[in-house]
């Protein structure tokens, strides 16, 4: 299967979990949920994000299906910046950085790969 059609797939799988469990999610990211109250409202606006972009993604055709995929990659490597500033300004750890900033770096690699398939 086509490596960006797969990462929308999971996008999608990702999303409904974090909807579902927003504070087990941010958990699973070494996110601090019981010390900031509004984290779950933001993991879901995440959860969110990504269902629309994974579920577009697979429904379009043609052009329109390599322009979503590119604003994937655009997204993926905006979360991976995002990491990296989290880390310079303390607001993360580094590993925890590293943890958040390694799916970002991978799901754009693979849109990268994947947009050259269709």
């Amino acid at each position: 299967m086509n490596p960006a059609l797969s990462l929308a797939a999971a996008r999608i799988l990702l999303g409904t979990v974090v909807l579902a469990r927003p504070t087990e999610g941010a958990t699973l990211l070494r996110l601090d949920a019981a010390g900031n109250p509004q984290l779950p409202y933001m993991t879901r606006l995440f959860g969110g994000r990504e269902i629309a972009l994974g579920a577009a993604t697979l429904l379009a055709g043609g052009p329109a299906q390599r322009q979503l995929v590119a604003a994937g990659i655009a997204v993926d490597a905006t979360d991976a910046v995002a990491a990296f500033l989290a880390a310079r300004d303390g607001s993360v750890s580094r590993p925890t950085a590293l943890l958040l900033a390694a799916p970002a770096v991978l799901a754009a690699a693979s849109g990268i790969s994947g947009i050259r398939q269709l």
